[in-house]
């Protein structure tokens, strides 16, 4: 219990002690991000794998654009990648092969900030940033926009290369 003599009691410096303890133990808000309706609770996440997955689900929506870079004109998926990192202070490789040749390995089960990485064709491949443990976001060419997936599905499921990670 706080205990406070006459002075500090009459001045008010003991609640403002007390305030200030307790305000100590009671940890920064959350940080949540929306995409598509749906708002993702990030408050778990280390500050740098947040602010990866933030700058990744912003993009949601923005066109798809081959080659694409600049969120303002579109982005393909690798350009996705590089701008999320890129707003976390990250410098990562602009192509998908490169990035995954590049990125520290992850086991079985991706963490949010983490790149997923697909072969969609003979020569074509892909990457995606996981938001959560189960869907990522990546520049779809099909939908022709930024958008969220399910690792699960089976088109993903089939196609997966294996995550790696810069954080």
């Amino acid at each position: 219990m706080l205990r406070c003599n006459w002075f500090f009691c009459r001045t008010g410096v003991a609640a403002v002690l007390a305030a200030a303890l307790l305000g100590g133990c009671a940890g920064s808000p959350p940080r949540t991000a929306s995409a598509d309706g749906e708002v993702f609770d990030l408050s778990g996440l280390e500050e740098s794998r947040a602010s990866v997955v933030m700058a990744a689900l912003s993009q949601v929506g923005t066109p798809y654009v081959y080659g694409g870079s600049d969120p303002g004109e579109g982005l393909d998926c690798s350009g996705l990648t590089q701008f999320a990192h890129s707003a976390a202070g990250v410098n990562i490789p602009r192509v998908s092969t490169e990035q995954q040749a590049a990125a520290r390995p992850v086991g079985r089960s991706p963490a949010p900030g983490d790149l997923v990485f697909f072969k969609t064709g003979p020569s074509q491949y892909h990457v995606g940033l996981m938001v959560d443990r189960e869907r990522f976001v990546h520049a779809s060419t099909s939908k022709r926009r930024v958008r969220l997936s399910s690792l699960s599905a089976d088109y993903w499921r089939h196609r997966y290369l294996g995550a790696g990670t810069y954080l």
